[in-house]
Parts: C-alpha cells; structure tokens; sequence
C-alpha cells in the first residue's frame, strides 16, 4: 500500500485530495490545525471509502516546532512515505506574524513546507520512487521576490503577499527537484484552478470557482499517473505542464531562496 501525506487536508482541496487517494487505495495521512475537524474530515472520507487507510495529524503552520513534531510523528509511524502533497495554504489581507516573527504568508505557505520536505527527504529517498507535490497557484506569475524583503515589511498587501508566496512555492519545487536528481525523489508544482473554497471565499469574494473535483484532479494526477514517472522540475496547470514563472530557470536565484530558508527555518 502506498503511503502519503497531504498538508491542509481537513477541507477543500486538500480533503478532496485525500479522498480521491483513498479510492485508489493510499494510505492516506490528513494534516490540520483543528484535530476536531481532522477527525470529521476522517469520519468523512470513511464514510465513502470505508476501507481506507486514514490518519489524522495535528500540527500549525504558524510554528515550526510544530512542523518539526509532526515531521517525528509521521516518521514515527510509517517505515516510507511515497509521497508529499504540500498543499496548505493561507492568504490573508492584513499582514500578520507568525509564532516565530515572521509574516504569515511566507512561515504557512513557503516555509513550513520547505520545513517539513527537508525534514522528511530522507524517508522519500529511502521509498524511492516518490513525489514532492507542491501546491502553488498562477498568481505565482504576478509575484515578485525580493530576497532582502521576504517578510514584506515594505509595501505589503495581501495579494502581493500570496503572490509571492506561491512564487516561491514555484521556486522550492524546481530547486528540489535539482537537488534529488537521480535520487528518487520527483519534484513538481501546479496551480489547482480557481476552485470554490473557503480561501477563495474570503480572499476573493466576487469570484465563483470551480468545483473541489476539478481543483483536486491536478494534484492526484501528478501523485498518481505512471507516466509522470521521472518527470520532476516542472509546473502543471489543468493536467498540463504549463510555463511559469522564468525565475524558476535562474539557479542561483532558486539556491538563494533555498538557502535563506534554510536558514531562517533552523535547518543549518
């Protein structure tokens, strides 16, 4: 039985996710802030799969003493892990820190997950072949990086805030996918389409989205789909690789990222 962990799956796109898994026989491993609500998204998923394999883990992104408990807790209870869905995901108006101090798009959607991957590299390296799935968004083209202002201390709205996030979503998933080659280890990203989520709602309430299947199906594909087997580096959209941000091609720029991040998460 396969094994995965899906990042912000107790609702929305990441439920679906975990759903749409668990029909195909995964193992799955939920991730939320609530457990309450991990475990109804639990109950859920059983309820139409009742044979599932499902797991609830609790862990805030807005701490990374908390992405570091549950990188131990998963590699506490599974011996692999064939793949990572980083799908969680904030977008929030005003500008806002973290536990650890830094603004909140950036500790949730980039480096809680750059965290984490890192933290569980080695049990994907040891279930080789397996897949880094990073949820970005196509508002990634819009971003901007300015790697001596990543915490947006100047200029900050919640847009270009996301926006930047995602780009670096963009930007960790090439570079990963550099550093696993010939490791076992694929590394991709992807923009699930606008899809009618409680994120949607709040951050854009004018927008009418697509459904939770259609936003799920890209990251199920790319989980999931035997020819992407070795395809690593890339962005999807729609099923489709798609080009995005040119950033994604400068490596020094990607390895910059990468090391900053590294630094500010504790990892060096």
């Amino acid at each position: 039985m396969k094994t995965v962990l899906i990042t912000g799956s107790t609702d929305g796109i990441g439920k679906q996710t975990a759903l749409e898994l668990a029909r195909r026989g995964w193992r799955v491993f939920l991730h939320g802030r609530n457990l309450r609500r991990g475990e109804e998204a639990r109950r859920e998923i059983l309820r139409q799969v009742p044979q599932a394999d499902i797991t609830c883990l609790n862990a805030d992104f807005s701490s990374l003493e908390e992405v570091r408990q549950l990188a131990r807790v998963v590699l506490s209870l599974t011996p692999r892990l064939d793949a990572l869905v980083n799908n969680a995901g904030v977008f929030l108006h005003q500008r806002l820190l973290s536990r650890d101090g830094f603004e909140m798009n950036f500790a949730v959607n980039h480096l809680a997950h750059f965290l984490l991957t890192n933290l569980l590299l080695g049990l994907l390296q040891s279930s080789a072949p397996a897949r880094v799935v990073t949820v970005s968004s196509v508002m990634h083209r819009n971003g901007r990086l300015n790697l001596e202002d990543l915490q947006m201390e100047q200029g900050y709205t919640g847009s270009r805030a996301y926006a930047a996030s995602k780009l670096m979503n963009v930007l960790f998933a090439a570079e990963l996918a550099r550093r696993m080659e010939g490791k076992g280890v694929t590394s991709n990203s992807l923009h699930p389409g606008v899809v009618a989520t409680k994120m949607l709602r709040e951050a854009f309430p004018s927008l009418q989205g697509s459904s939770l299947e259609e936003g799920a199906a890209t990251s199920v594909f790319l989980v999931t789909a035997p020819d992407l087997e070795g395809v690593t580096g890339k962005y999807f959209e729609h099923g489709q690789m798609a080009p995005c941000h040119p950033l994604a091609e400068d490596r020094e720029v990607c390895a910059q990222l990468w090391d900053i991040s590294a630094r500010l998460s504790g990892l060096i």
